[in-house]
């Protein structure tokens, strides 16, 4: 049905609508990983990362969607190679979002006593919402200080779960969890981080287009 409606619209505006679809799953897939976070039964937690991995899958079909339309139109809503950023930038953040749920299980680590794991979790999902957002006010750069702000909200929440991140570090090194442990935790830290760095990565890019277009 996607692709059916796709067909009928105007060429430069499947771009957006395809952006919106990428960003809505980013929403879900972060909200998925709450779900893990807060989930203290192993089996119940793969059924959420099961889901997570459908909503990744989905997010790769839609990235591999946006470079095909790159590929077959002349016509474009900004630059190309804005274009290609931010489809590459969306679905990193969808990447290392299923990555650190898989790694969860994987590890078998238990998230529910791990306030650091809790509160970057939370972080990942702001951040996610706050790029829907900025990527939702694309089609209408009249209004470029919404953009602006949503990028500087994504900013801010990186430099939050930078935080948690040294934080978490401090505090599993200081505890007297085996070799094993740590190492597998500190892993996961890096990844739920690295999934902050990629949403900013998509703000920067959306900063870009807002600049060189209003």
């Amino acid at each position: 049905m996607a692709g059916i409606l796709s067909y009928f619209l105007p060429k430069d505006r499947v771009f957006y609508s395809l952006f919106e679809e990428a960003s809505d799953n980013l929403e879900k897939i972060a909200k998925k990983l709450l779900q893990v976070v807060q989930e203290p039964d192993f089996n119940k937690r793969s059924v959420l990362i099961t889901e997570m991995s459908t909503l990744e899958h989905e997010n790769d079909e839609v990235t591999h969607r946006i470079f095909i339309e790159l590929g077959r139109n002349f016509i474009t809503p900004f630059d190309r190679e804005d274009i290609h950023a931010l489809a590459s930038a969306l679905d990193d953040i969808a990447d290392y979002i299923f990555s650190a749920g898989k790694k969860i299980n994987f590890y078998n680590i238990d998230p529910i006593s791990d306030q650091g794991i809790q509160k970057t979790a939370e972080a990942i999902y702001k951040a996610t919402l706050a790029v829907k957002e900025a990527v939702m006010e694309l089609r209408n750069l009249k209004n470029p200080q919404k953009i602006i702000e949503c990028v500087i909200k994504i900013n801010s929440i990186e430099n939050e779960a930078d935080s948690l991140f040294d934080m978490s570090i401090e505090k599993l090194f200081n505890s007297d969890v085996d070799a094993k442990e740590l190492i597998k935790r500190r892993e996961l830290y890096q990844v739920m981080e690295t999934a902050t760095d990629k949403c900013e990565d998509a703000g920067t890019v959306i900063e870009s287009i807002v600049v060189k277009y209003t």
